[in-house]
């Protein structure tokens, strides 16, 4: 089974308060909303203490043109990312020793928050020590599930590759897409709950020589999975000043609808049952996106705490928010031979899991 054998995060310099939040949106959109007391309490009931973004709050007072803001993000998103990689390949708290840039196979980069062409992976690759016939896999697009789609994409290469080591790079900026003249209350829930972070994790096929000093996780299994006609559930709207969100308020009940039929053939496929699962490496869209889990897998609070944590300090960050996770449970080091399941959801609106095992 491919192993999961280091996860790095990398915060953006400029620590948000949800107070500031609030107070910023406050003085920018109360004379468009007439009932904006009543708007504001989604800032006081998302249950997020604080935030971590790119750029000074007073930059997102000042109108920007897409170019301005998409500039910046490839900026940030080079320098960033250039941190998580070498955190994540230095990690010896679980790595045996440092690993080399040049013993990279593949790199899958995952971002929905900015464009590049030639992509930010080719970036680095021109600022780091990897190899010129590396593998490039940039994805696009996928938001929320971006993660944990990529960690299924390289669990994919490994087993196919079973002596390669691959990197995911998961880079988003989402605090550039703010537009300071949508007045739509979707752009006022963004404004309340989305966040800049980047992680990188390390992913080794069975036949890899490079090793952990601890139970890691090992990747059992992944399932995608589709709804159809839901385009308008989450994702962005591309306009002349960029990107617009689109955030359905349906989707904590689409959730509990759709989420635990999915969750539970897949871990019956592979002879378990959520009782067995002892982690659930969740992404925290937000407090009822948390709520929507623990209704839908008759989940208790306990069960989604670490997720709640990541949620709380750091917001949802969109791809990167369930690596965060996931760093946060290899840090409470499980015992060998247990189970955990690793779950995001995003535009399409879709699907993801992964079986873990910690070995």
């Amino acid at each position: 089974m491919p192993i999961i054998q280091s996860v790095s995060t990398v915060s953006p310099p400029v620590d948000l308060s949800q107070e500031e939040a609030m107070t910023f949106a406050r003085s920018l959109f109360s004379d468009s909303f007439k009932d904006i007391d009543r708007l504001l309490k989604v800032f006081q009931n998302g249950e997020i203490d604080s935030r971590q973004v790119c750029m000074p709050l007073e930059w997102y007072a000042e109108p920007h043109d897409f170019e301005t803001k998409n500039n910046l993000y490839i900026q940030h998103a080079v320098e960033l990312g250039k941190q998580a990689v070498e955190k994540c390949l230095t990690n010896t708290t679980t790595l045996e020793r440092p690993v080399n840039a040049a013993e990279i196979d593949a790199i899958f980069f995952v971002s929905s928050s900015g464009i590049s062409t030639p992509s930010i992976d080719a970036r680095l690759i021109n600022q780091l020590p990897f190899r010129h016939d590396i593998k490039r896999i940039p994805i696009w697009g996928l938001g929320c599930a971006g993660g944990a789609s990529g960690m299924s994409r390289a669990f994919d290469y490994c087993k196919a590759y079973p002596e390669s080591n691959v990197l995911l790079l998961a880079v988003e900026l989402c605090s550039l897409t703010f537009q300071r003249d949508d007045v739509s209350k979707s752009n006022l829930v963004g404004v309340s709950l989305f966040s800049d972070g980047v992680a990188c994790a390390l992913v080794s096929g069975e036949q890899s020589t490079i090793k952990s000093t601890r139970p890691m996780p090992h990747i059992r299994a992944t399932s995608s999975r589709f709804m159809p006609d839901s385009e308008d559930v989450m994702g962005w709207d591309i306009k002349n000043d960029g990107l617009h969100v689109v955030f359905s308020k349906s989707i904590p009940n689409v959730i509990k609808s759709w989420l635990g039929p999915f969750v539970h053939q897949f871990v019956e496929d592979h002879n378990l049952s959520m009782e067995d699962v002892q982690h659930f490496v969740a992404h925290p869209g937000g407090k009822k996106v948390l709520d929507a889990y623990q209704k839908a897998l008759n989940m208790n609070q306990e069960q989604t705490a670490t997720s709640k944590k990541v949620l709380q300090y750091h917001g949802n960050m969109s791809s990167p928010t369930v690596l965060y996770v996931l760093k946060d449970f290899i840090e409470q080091q499980p015992a060998e031979g247990e189970y955990g399941l690793m779950a995001a959801l995003g535009p399409g609106f879709c699907g993801e899991l992964l079986l873990l095992e910690w070995q």
